[in-house]
């Protein structure tokens, strides 16, 4: 077999094979028998047709083209890994002319891993290093405080006070709305809990119940708004009539020992702050080798010159559009339904992350690169005990076989010991 490799824009690679007749005239026979096994002919068993009847049944181009397909499946994959090609998808075959006695030739086109050109980039990896080094992880002290008193807000109490209501109180009413005399539809409600100045009510009723206190009743007249959605009473005007039941304010609770204690496992507010700051500083750590790590993927793509293959770039879009549709599908929405209300296509959806999508095959396509380059690699003890981690959860090895494919779990775990293998060193340049 001889093979010759063309490359071609794209990241794609033309390859054209040839086969003498001696190393692909056996496949004549396998096609017989392959056809043997489909054919239907009276008097005979499915797949006990003879070869001979075969042959004039379809006739002998017929089958010298199947045993060229047949080759062509056979020798693919040794051209390949002889030429140490990296195809990926599916490839284009265009067969040459099929005759007995000669020799047969076909090409494929087909797209392969890009290649990574990265140049100078050891000195951008070094000055982001440096940079990240300058930066303060400390916890400041305001931090803590704002943390402690966001605590405390979550734990705040309403407490009935005798007053006047004012903006932020929460109050009880107890209201009618009437039109010429008469109540409207669903425009009666008793006890009713609102929380003055949240606007839930149509605009001027929160405002008149400031200043109202316990048992307080008043009368009053608002115009609905002319957009309101009850098409009936949009513009027109309405008398409301509110009876104030109970007025009560949120009542933080002070920071000192006893709210320290009030949170479970503390006893003074002092563990309490040592704790949020250890905590914060964690929180702080992670947040920063993130970021530092983004710095040193951008600055090394910003260097690395690849040649995408089309069908990275559209295997990568259909990823991050199908994130896309799970986080909507979070938020109780569809792909569709979002881009009606944006007015938009899944095309020019497609097209805004486009430069994302490079992007990001560009850093991956680079840490491989890496990896490879500087033989950065995990051993099976490493996959296999980070493997068990994520087992660990099942209880028993039925419930693993049946919703566990190891195969793709390994090559998922793998990869991902080897990028924060290869991170890490980056981050030691």
């Amino acid at each position: 077999m001889k093979v010759t490799v063309k490359q071609l824009p794209e990241s794609r690679v033309e390859m054209k094979v040839v086969l003498p007749w001696e190393e692909w005239q056996g496949e004549i026979e396998h096609a017989k028998d392959g056809m043997a096994k489909s054919v239907k002919l009276p008097g005979f068993r499915p797949g006990k047709v003879p070869k001979n009847m075969v042959e004039q049944r379809f006739g002998k181009q017929a089958i010298m083209v199947e045993a060229a397909e047949h080759v062509v499946s056979h020798s693919y994959a040794k051209a390949l890994e002889q030429e140490k090609v990296d195809a990926i998808g599916q490839p284009e075959v265009t067969l040459g002319q099929v005759k007995e006695g000669e020799e047969f030739t076909y090409s494929i086109i087909t797209a392969v891993m890009p290649l990574v050109k990265l140049a100078s980039w050891r000195d951008a990896v070094k000055k982001v290093n440096s940079e990240f080094a300058k930066k303060d992880t400390a916890v400041a002290d305001e931090d803590i405080m704002k943390e402690l008193e966001r605590l405390a807000t979550m734990r705040a109490k309403q407490v009935a006070v005798n007053r006047e209501a004012k903006m932020g109180d929460s109050v009880l009413v107890d209201f009618t709305v009437k039109q010429e005399g008469v109540v409207i539809e669903g425009g009666k409600s008793e006890n009713h809990p609102l929380v003055l100045g949240k606007g839930v009510f149509i605009p001027g009723f929160e405002e008149e119940l400031v200043g109202m206190k316990e048992h307080d009743e008043k009368s009053f007249e608002l115009t609905f708004p002319s957009e309101y959605h009850a098409k009936h009473l949009a513009g027109r005007p309405a008398t409301f009539e509110v009876k104030m039941r109970s007025v009560q304010e949120r009542e933080v609770p002070l920071l000192d020992d006893a709210f320290a204690k009030s949170l479970g496992k503390f006893e003074t507010l002092a563990e309490v702050k040592e704790n949020l700051k250890k905590g914060m500083f964690e929180e702080k750590k992670e947040q920063m080798k993130n970021e530092h790590r983004t710095e040193i993927l951008d600055a090394l793509v910003d260097k690395a010159t690849i040649d995408f293959p089309e069908l990275l770039v559209k295997q990568e879009l259909l990823r991050m559009t199908q994130d896309f549709e799970a986080q909507l599908t979070q938020m109780g929405l569809t792909l569709d339904a979002y881009l009606e209300q944006m007015k938009k296509t899944k095309e020019a959806l497609e097209a805004e992350w486009l430069p994302q999508a490079k992007r990001r095959l560009s850093a991956n396509l680079v840490i491989e690169f890496l990896a490879e380059d500087e033989a950065i690699t995990v051993d099976t003890p490493e996959v296999e005990a980070e493997m068990n981690k994520a087992l660990q959860y099942y209880k028993n090895v039925k419930d693993i076989e049946k919703n566990i494919d190891m195969e793709r779990l390994y090559a998922a775990v793998s990869g991902q010991l080897k990028n924060e293998k290869v991170l890490a060193w980056l981050e030691s340049i």
